[in-house]
């Protein structure tokens, strides 16, 4: 068959088209390249043109992977992620895969064809109800309610998308992609947000005029908002250290002398200990949500009496988890430089001790990278039984805490990181620093296992030039490792590391803390080599039992990514060793009554 060539423009002013016609050329109107999905009957009139237009559908392996995908394309573009399957299990595969796009506000479409018109609620082939499914993880859900109707309910899904940051669903009964009509393609509009209103505004300056210890809490809005110089600029101004959010590593530059590390589970103590110090504290694009401000390391460390500033693009997260002194609903790029323009010439309390509290930020620094350097292994008395029966197993088990120090060590300045959902995991997040935003990508407060390979997939379609590395444990990655077949097929090569310590750690966690080590459903222990899978899917695998290997295994799987176009799995043999649990306020001492349970307590 001989290639036909493509257009990326789209046609002008009201002409006759199909309504697939309509649909793609939408698409096309919105800078659409790359759809992950499997193919289907229920779109296959309007996937019969995706080349043409310059569409590429990526064929995954699961739809949740392709949703992960999508994604991960968005928060690594900026723009939105295209997901689409078949009508019934094809969409129904994709839930979990948007509600984490959902909680990471990312600008992702579900397109989603349902059975047709003419046989919907007589129980037919693949029918279901699609739109439930998603009202809870969308912003908007358009539902194309006649097929002249395609132009205007697909820009506005992908308008909305934009607009209020998060996935929208465009619901299309499957013979709406045939008729004709005279259809014009909408334009996108995009929202310019402001920042914010005149009053908030004069009440922020006016507590930060008086605060002596000022703390900024950068979040995921500044990364969206392209305004990481600019929460920079405020900083500087001041002299106030700089936490990142729950999972927002990526917020704020790790090089900087003011950046403090990410608060929230095994993150930053130092962090941690100054924003503990704060008379006001700068939320800035962030919804301060509980579980970036549980108590970590044994200490409550949120500031219960500081005065909170909440930046938010969305005025219905504005002091929805913390009482709030001022709430500025804006552009966290927007309103970082009203702040900053409006603080020019001003003499504020905090300027005289600049220099002081630099060097308390420096200080608490270089006692927690110490700390972190000579946190070798985990000291509880679990983690202490499990590290000697290792020691009497065969073959070599490595601790996770200097594995993750030393692929820290080997990371390159522009890489991309995704972590899945485990024990191992969330302590990365103590080790994992970045230089520019749009590098880290972490499944949120859905926290859905199989997160972590497929998003980075993803990632890398909308940026190819960048090296891309995915984190999993072995529970995790079981769940998503065919999508490896997808990177091999598809020239989308990516570097993933597998810390394999035979269990599901963060549940077993819990049966440690308070069940007294009854241990069920935990155990993952098997002869199969992830490494040998990897390479009888086309890939590259490393194992790595050394620690002196793991920088190298890094350098040499980059290599493949970057330089062949290879995909590497690094497989590295872990202790059963865990770090802290999630939350020990989410579970309790169990009580039992009944004298067939008396001994489970």
């Amino acid at each position: 068959m001989t290639e036909k060539a493509t257009s990326r423009e789209v046609v002008q002013g009201a002409q006759k088209m199909t309504s697939s016609e309509a649909f793609v050329e939408t698409l096309v109107s919105n800078d659409v390249t790359d759809i992950f999905g499997i193919m289907g009957s229920a779109f296959m009139d309007a996937m019969d043109i995706f080349a043409p237009a310059g569409i590429r559908l990526v064929p995954v392996v699961h739809e949740q992977g392709a949703a992960h995908m999508a994604d991960g394309y968005a928060r690594a573009s900026g723009r939105h992620g295209v997901v689409i399957g078949q009508n019934g299990p094809g969409i129904s595969n994709c839930v979990t895969g948007i509600a984490a796009a959902y909680w990471a506000h990312s600008p992702v479409v579900i397109i989603t064809p349902e059975a047709g018109t003419n046989t919907i609620g007589l129980g037919g082939f693949q029918e279901a109800n699609q739109l439930p499914m998603f009202q809870e993880f969308t912003k908007y859900q358009g539902h194309v309610t006649h097929p002249n109707r395609m132009a205007e309910f697909t820009a506005r899904c992908f308008d909305r998308a934009m607009s209020e940051n998060g996935p929208t669903q465009l619901n299309i009964p499957r013979d709406y992609f045939y008729g004709e009509s005279i259809t014009e393609i909408p334009a996108p509009r995009r929202v310019d947000r402001g920042a914010g209103g005149t009053k908030s505004l004069d009440e922020a300056i006016e507590l930060l005029k008086t605060a002596k210890n000022p703390v900024i809490v950068s979040g995921g809005g500044v990364v969206m908002a392209d305004g990481v110089e600019e929460a920079k600029a405020l900083a500087e101004r001041l002299g106030a250290p700089v936490v990142n959010s729950y999972q927002h590593n990526d917020s704020f530059p790790a090089s900087h002398p003011l950046w403090a590390g990410p608060l929230g589970y095994q993150g930053s103590k130092a962090g941690m200990k100054l924003i503990s110090q704060a008379d006001v504290v700068i939320a800035l694009g962030t919804r301060l949500g509980p579980f970036g401000t549980l108590p970590q390391y044994g200490q409550a460390y949120w500031p219960t009496e500081a005065k909170i500033i909440q930046i938010d693009a969305d005025h219905t997260k504005l002091g929805l988890v913390k009482k709030i002194a001022v709430g500025i609903t804006g552009d966290a790029k927007a309103v970082a430089i009203e702040l900053s323009k409006r603080l020019e010439g001003i003499e504020l309390a905090s300027d005289a001790t600049k220099a002081e509290r630099a060097a308390n930020i420096k200080a608490e620094k270089e006692a927690w990278e110490q700390e972190l350097s000579e946190w070798t292994h985990e000291q509880d008395e679990y983690s202490l039984d499990v590290i000697a029966e290792a020691e009497g197993e065969e073959g070599n088990w490595l601790h996770p805490r200097q594995v993750l120090r030393e692929l820290e060590k080997a990371m390159p300045e522009d890489v991309m990181i995704s972590t899945d959902i485990g024990n191992i995991n969330s302590v990365a997040h103590s080790y994992l620093r970045f230089e520019k935003p749009r590098s880290f990508f972490a499944p949120m407060s859905f926290g859905n296992c199989g997160y972590a390979l497929p998003t980075m997939i993803g990632a890398k379609a909308a940026a190819p030039h960048r090296p891309a590395i995915a984190y999993a444990g072995d529970g995790a990655w079981a769940m998503s490792m065919g999508e490896v077949l997808t990177a091999v097929r598809h020239d989308l090569p990516v570097t993933a590391i597998v810390f394999r310590n035979r269990q599901w750690g963060a549940e077993k966690k819990n049966q440690v803390e308070f069940y007294n080590r009854r241990f069920i459903a935990g155990e993952l222990d098997n002869g199969e080599s992830f490494a040998e899978m990897a390479r009888s899917m086309g890939a590259e695998g490393i194992v790595v039992d050394k620690l002196e290997n793991v920088g190298a295994a890094l350098k040499e799987a980059l290599n493949n990514q970057m330089v062949d176009g290879k995909t590497t799995v690094i497989e590295i043999m872990c202790t059963r060793e865990l770090g802290d649990p999630f939350r020990r306020d989410a579970l309790s001492t169990p009580v039992r009554h009944l004298e067939k349970y008396k001994d489970y307590v």
